[in-house]
């Protein structure tokens, strides 16, 4: 009798966890992140921005990291999501820690740094929205600046031994060319986009990581993928972003009247999105790499990107494909929320999101939270509940 009591109560559990929908984890992730990014800002000094745990301490970075934009935008979507003053008034904070950056020395990376700070801000609070788009503005201006018409595409990297590096990382910044650049500069970003459909992709539609170009002919150079297992693997964070970064640019040429351009990259989102559908596991999150010997750590982050996009993608696709999107989606969310993923209240300095990958090769930030997972995972659950 007692056996059957237990089994009883766990299927209940089973059944109860089978139920929840993702309204009810939306507001249940959501009040965890709004105590663990207040957290976060208790254990950060003015100026600095988290960026991971290394050796059970908190590491931080300056406004010049690249993920300098990932904790204020966390905290932009949680105020959006629960109304909450305190993390309104922190978000106000910390995305002004970020004014500076429209002015300095352009990077590539700035459509993430300034995007997702100033670009959620300016929702947050209507009233700055002058100012927010002033400094989006003056932001796509410098990515504009590390455009080539010799080789269709934005800069990646300013060293190494390539001569001009293209990452498949920089389709996630044509977002701010897209919606706060000029004509010209929407133009830029679908060049590179389409450049790097032609040179990026392999048959399977996996993707490289670095396309270096010869900056005087526009001719590839090499083909590599710096942060997987080899250079003809598929890092899975990589793929993660070509999923995000096209779904994107679908979005934003059909929104600016590029129809030719949108339908272009909305087939090559739905491509990329088949043979992830593919090669995903049971539970959705990926590996660090699809081709790393196994066990193969997981990665949090590409899981949580891939979420977002997937939500996006099934309300642009339509029939069968889209359900499968965003069930696949909803598989995703579903993992990430559960304890094996998810921090629990008042642990890990306040980030959200546990077993990240941020590159391995490196052995740099292997299995450890990471603020990009814990930020795109908050915005898969706003695009789910259609907040």
């Amino acid at each position: 009798m007692k056996r059957l009591t237990i089994f009883l109560i766990f299927a209940s559990m089973l059944t109860s966890c089978a139920l929840e929908n993702m309204d009810a984890i939306a507001d249940r992730v959501f009040d965890l992140a709004r105590y663990q990014l207040v957290l976060m800002d208790s254990n950060l000094k003015d100026g600095e921005m988290p960026r991971t745990i290394e050796d059970g301490r908190l590491a931080v970075s300056d406004i010049k990291w690249w993920c300098s934009g990932f904790y204020p935008g966390s905290l932009c979507l949680t105020a959006l999501y629960t109304g909450d003053p305190l993390v309104a008034t922190l978000a106000d904070k910390y995305t002004h820690f970020l004014d500076t950056l429209s002015r300095a020395k352009n990077s590539h990376d700035i459509g993430f740094m300034l995007n997702c700070s100033f670009g959620n801000h300016l929702l947050l609070f209507p009233a700055a929205a002058e100012a927010d788009s002033a400094v989006l503005r003056e932001g796509a201006d410098k990515l504009a600046a590390r455009f080539s018409p010799i080789t269709g595409t934005t800069r990646s990297w300013d060293f190494g031994k390539w001569k001009w590096p293209v990452i498949i990382d920089n389709m996630m910044n044509l977002e701010l060319l897209m919606k706060f650049g000029t004509p010209a500069q929407q133009e830029m970003a679908i060049s590179h986009a389409e450049k790097t459909i032609e040179n990026h992709f392999r048959d399977n539609y996996t993707t490289w990581h670095v396309v270096d170009y010869d900056p005087e002919t526009g001719a590839v150079r090499s083909k590599q993928t710096h942060q997987g297992h080899a250079d003809d693997s598929s890092w899975g964070r990589g793929q993660a972003w070509a999923l995000y970064g096209y779904t994107m640019m679908a979005v934003q040429c059909a929104e600016k009247g590029y129809s030719e351009a949108a339908a272009k990259f909305k087939m090559q989102s739905e491509r990329v999105a088949e043979m992830l559908l593919a090669k995903l596991p049971d539970d959705g999150i990926p590996a660090w790499d699809f081709d790393a010997p196994e066990p193969a750590l997981k990665d949090a982050s590409a899981g949580a990107i891939m979420a977002s996009a997937f939500v996006q993608l099934s309300g642009i696709t339509g029939g069968k494909f889209s359900r499968r999107c965003l069930a696949m989606a909803e598989k995703q969310i579903r993992a990430l929320a559960s304890p094996e993923y998810l921090s629990k209240k008042g642990e890990d300095f306040g980030f959200i999101l546990k077993h990240s990958v941020g590159n391995m090769p490196r052995n740099s930030e292997v299995d450890v939270p990471l603020t990009y997972a814990d930020y795109y995972f908050l915005e898969a659950l706003m695009r789910i509940t259609d907040k």
